[in-house]
């Protein structure tokens, strides 16, 4: 059996069905609005302090961004820092880098951003401390001067192992105002990648080439 409705109810119908389509997207888009507003107003409340968590993550991630940071500097060898000391470099950059991001991001929190520059400055002073005084540490974190020339001779493996042409040890020499390697006792690539040039001694002493690789 067919029943053929009238088109007057199957208006209705259309009608009632496009109100109640209508009033579900409002009802979303109220619901959308309100969360937004509810997180806006949570993130101007939480503009000096998140939560712990986000301050464990903090210490978590910079400390492992301190280890990682001095484990590149040490394999990628002392002409890497040019004139810098590693822990002046590592310092003033990060330092600079969390500045701005406390100042530029709104996702970071004051207290977040103090409690980053504290951890940086705190990892600075550890370390320092213990390199004075253990020496495995030193070490550890430190690398050691390498002789580069020795009584007017080119050592070729360290040369390679420091990526160190003759021109350079060259032009460092006559920085000295010196003509002639064989007025030179040595050339050390020191710590924070400067060249020292030590001329020869009257009575051959080499006592400031001790602690030299």
């Amino acid at each position: 059996m067919n029943f053929h409705l009238d088109p007057s109810v199957t208006m209705t119908i259309e009608t009632n069905r496009m109100r109640d389509a209508d009033i579900k997207q409002t009802k979303h888009l109220a619901l959308f609005a309100a969360a937004k507003r509810q997180k806006s107003g949570r993130q101007n409340k939480n503009m000096f302090f998140d939560n712990w968590f986000e301050l464990i993550r903090i210490l978590t991630i910079g400390v492992s961004a301190y280890v990682v940071l001095i484990f590149l500097l040490r394999v990628s060898g002392k002409r890497t820092l040019s004139k810098w000391n590693a822990f002046d470099f590592i310092v003033t950059i990060a330092l600079g880098s969390t500045l701005a991001t406390i100042v530029m991001s709104k996702d970071v929190s004051f207290v977040e951003g103090v409690v980053a520059l504290g951890l940086l400055i705190g990892l600075q002073f550890i370390v320092t401390w213990l390199a004075v005084r253990v020496k495995w540490v030193k070490n550890l974190i430190k690398a050691e001067p390498t002789m580069l020339l020795n009584q007017g001779q080119f050592l070729p493996v360290a040369m390679r192992q420091q990526r160190v042409s003759e021109s350079e040890i060259r032009a460092a020499i006559r920085g000295t105002g010196c003509a002639s390697i064989e007025e030179i006792e040595a050339v050390v690539l020191e710590t924070d990648g400067s060249m020292s040039v030590v001329k020869k001694s009257p009575n051959n002493s080499r006592s400031a080439l001790q602690d030299v690789a």
